[in-house]
């Protein structure tokens, strides 16, 4: 007997009885998109591998180590994308979205790749919400992004975080103290961790996001990117957190956070939580004001955030969402055709209805509208039928009565919206 085919390692199935709460972020995301005034966009899952060259850096870890190439059929090198800003901006540029009006805010959901390690949240197809306002040069827009992100937060019921906050100044100021930097680790080289000895040929400035005891012990006499801030770019970074904390934002300055795309320039935040272990971040993002003129667009200001919806997932509250189905309608003695016109009515209605498909008994039944999450049974007795009534149950609490048929609709409303 041949060996069952199993799924890809790091490619991950998400089961039924793990869809409701998807199911219930997806919702959460599109609501507070919407309420902030944030449009769809959906770029393709495959792009031109030199589109991430381009915009997340050649000697980044992403494009190097955990990118999926491959060359089709026409000899292009092509990738499953690895995040979706660039092809959010590609888009724009492609289909020429600022000669139309000069901000666009966006925000997409899709899955991306990476080949990486497999672990806890962390997987090689993964899911990434995010936004993007494009256009605006502005503290204020930066501040936008970051409270449409607490509002996705706040929405899911996920409080235990911490908002981490630094900048990364102009594309001067980051190579004047990157120069400053690099002088500093070459001066302790030996002493570096041999991946960051790597990073420090390549790319020096993620070596400040380093977990090692070695070399967090070394950083903490390296010079601090905020020493070499100009005028406008501090002026920049300390409006924001003025905005912040006027709307109760808390948040905390991390001088190490660099994150780990070459497009970034000034604003730079990571969302982080002590329950996901070691690698704590579940979201991030920041100003990347030179990535549209980089794609052949013109020069324009840009910002966003993205989470990992996987991570995002481990951080959950307890309580489980509404599950797929509201209403299940239970039959006792009366025929299946009874029961199919009652499910036909409720779903013309609206509803999320189901009944029974096996023909069980009606303890059964109940049972399995329980484990559906249904918030209301129907029950269909013989006797009350004759009498053109029906027995509602509110699952939750158990109780239950009976209610003329003309007054279903009634009484659905009622219970369903306490």
């Amino acid at each position: 007997m041949s060996a069952s085919i199993q799924a890809i390692r790091g490619m991950h199935d998400v089961l039924p009885e793990e869809s409701p709460r998807w199911q219930w972020v997806e919702r959460v995301f599109r609501e507070v998109s919407e309420r902030f005034g944030y449009e769809e966009i959906r770029p393709p899952l495959v792009e031109a591998a030199q589109l991430y060259v381009r915009s997340i850096g050649e000697s980044t870890d992403i494009v190097g180590k955990e990118m999926y190439v491959f060359t089709d059929r026409a000899g292009e090198e092509l990738a499953l994308r690895p995040e979706l800003t660039a092809g959010v901006v590609r888009a724009v540029v492609q289909h020429g979205l600022l000669a139309r009006r000069s901000l666009w805010r966006l925000w997409y959901y899709g899955a991306a790749f990476r080949y990486e390690r497999p672990q806890k949240g962390r997987y090689r197809q993964f899911h990434q919400y995010g936004v993007e306002c494009i256009g605006s040069p502005y503290p204020e827009s930066d501040a936008e992004v970051i409270l449409l992100a607490v509002a996705v937060l706040r929405e899911l019921g996920i409080a235990d975080y911490r908002l981490q906050l630094n900048t990364l100044g102009s594309p001067a100021v980051r190579q004047r103290y990157r120069t400053a930097l690099v002088a500093y680790l070459e001066s302790v080289r030996e002493k570096l961790s041999p991946e960051s000895q790597l990073r420090l040929e390549r790319n020096p400035l993620r070596i400040l996001d380093s977990k090692d005891e070695r070399d967090q012990a070394l950083l903490r006499s390296a010079p601090l990117l905020i020493e070499y801030l100009d005028a406008e770019s501090r002026e920049h970074f300390e409006a924001l957190c003025r905005m912040l904390q006027q709307q109760g934002v808390p948040f905390e300055l991390n001088p190490h956070l660099v994150r780990g795309l070459d497009y970034y320039t000034h604003t730079v935040f990571e969302f982080v939580s002590s329950r996901l272990g070691a690698q704590n971040a579940f979201g991030g993002g920041g100003r990347y004001d030179g990535l549209v003129e980089s794609f052949g667009g013109p020069p324009t200001p840009a910002v966003g955030f993205s989470f990992g919806v996987e991570r995002l997932l481990l951080l959950l509250p307890e309580r489980t969402p509404d599950g797929a189905v509201e209403i299940y309608v239970a039959r006792a003695e009366v025929e299946p055709e009874v029961a199919l016109s009652l499910l036909e009515e409720l779903r013309r209605a609206g509803y999320r209805a189901v009944g029974d498909l096996q023909r069980r008994s009606l303890k059964a039944q109940l049972r399995e509208a329980d484990r559906l999450g249904a918030r209301l049974a129907i029950i269909l007795g013989r006797t009350e039928w004759q009498q053109r009534r029906l027995v509602l149950r509110d699952l939750r609490n158990g109780q239950q009565w009976e209610c003329p048929v003309q007054e279903l609709g009634e009484h659905v409303r009622r219970i369903l919206q306490r």
